[in-house]
């Protein structure tokens, strides 16, 4: 299909994007890579009368340290998350979900910061970055402000973003030397997660010391398992132990049924992931 016609706003600043959509009103739309929001406007599933574009405002884009916090700008593209040094040495995770994100052209132009707004249940950075502690920092007319993971994601493809404010960065606290695995399934290759687990550990002498589990697409907005968590922390980094832990996986989650899974199966996708997400990153 055709989309409706709307206006195209292209700013080369952070302040020069904001005043246009506050001046675009409730019917604008940003747009960065695009990957997520084309198909909707194909489809005519929105018919935004504006669309800011974020491709060409300076600062949005790229990698640093920020003391103990790595900051990822929100139009870095998957592609450059995947393999930016500083992402897999101090969040390995974001490393390990990105790149499952679906196929190689969709993420030279995906951007981590779209994904994120867009809040699809079914997305693989959601419960990673709720699994480090992100925080996001937004701006808006009223100037910036810092939400963090926990509460970003409000329900199905809705966030704390509001309508005139920009999603402008990712703030992780430094995972310098964890291990970490994204375990997902889906039923063909470059499909959106039927379930995924984003796990991120911490040994010391054959001792989990910090767990950190987060699952997609088992409730509206991604879960943070913290039973998982408490089973695994302060205890032997075994197979046994993470067995044990793995069976509290849908503890707190409100899978739905659809034409992939039902709930029942969703449940024992989340188990049987766990298990592996935290073998793999637990180095078993």
């Amino acid at each position: 299909m055709i989309p409706a016609a709307f206006d195209y706003v292209a700013p080369t600043t952070l302040d020069e994007a904001v005043a246009a959509l506050r001046d675009a009103g409730d019917d604008a739309k940003v747009i960065a890579g695009g990957q997520s929001l084309m198909p909707v406007l194909r489809l005519r599933m929105a018919d935004p009368s504006v669309l800011v574009d974020l491709g060409r405002v300076d600062g949005l884009r790229g990698t640093r340290l920020d003391g103990d916090t790595l900051v990822i700008g929100a139009t870095t593209t998957h592609h450059e998350v995947r393999h930016d040094p500083l992402v897999a040495e101090h969040a390995r995770l974001l490393t390990e979900a990105t790149a499952t994100v679906a196929d190689p052209q969709i993420r030279h132009r995906g951007t981590i910061g779209g994904a994120l707004a867009h809040a699809d249940p079914a997305g693989d950075l959601s419960a990673p970055a709720l699994a480090v502690d992100a925080e996001f920092t937004v701006i808006g007319p009223q100037g910036s402000r810092t939400v963090a993971a926990a509460d970003f994601f409000e329900d199905y493809f809705t966030t704390a973003l509001r309508p005139d404010e920009i999603l402008a960065e990712i703030r992780v606290p430094l995972h310098t030397g964890w291990a970490a695995r994204y375990e997902k399934f889906h039923r063909v290759a470059q499909q959106w997660s039927i379930v995924g687990v984003a796990a991120t550990i911490d040994t010391d002498g054959g001792t989990i010391r910090h767990a950190k589990v987060a699952l997609t697409n088992m409730a509206p907005v991604p879960v943070r398992a913290r039973t998982v968590e408490d089973a695994l922390v302060g205890r032997p980094a075994t197979v046994d132990t993470v067995r044990a832990a793995a069976l509290h996986a849908t503890d707190g989650t409100d899978p739905m049924s659809d034409a992939n899974a039902d709930a029942e199966y969703r449940g024992h996708l989340a188990q049987v992931l766990t298990r592996r997400a935290v073998t793999t990153a637990a180095g078993l």
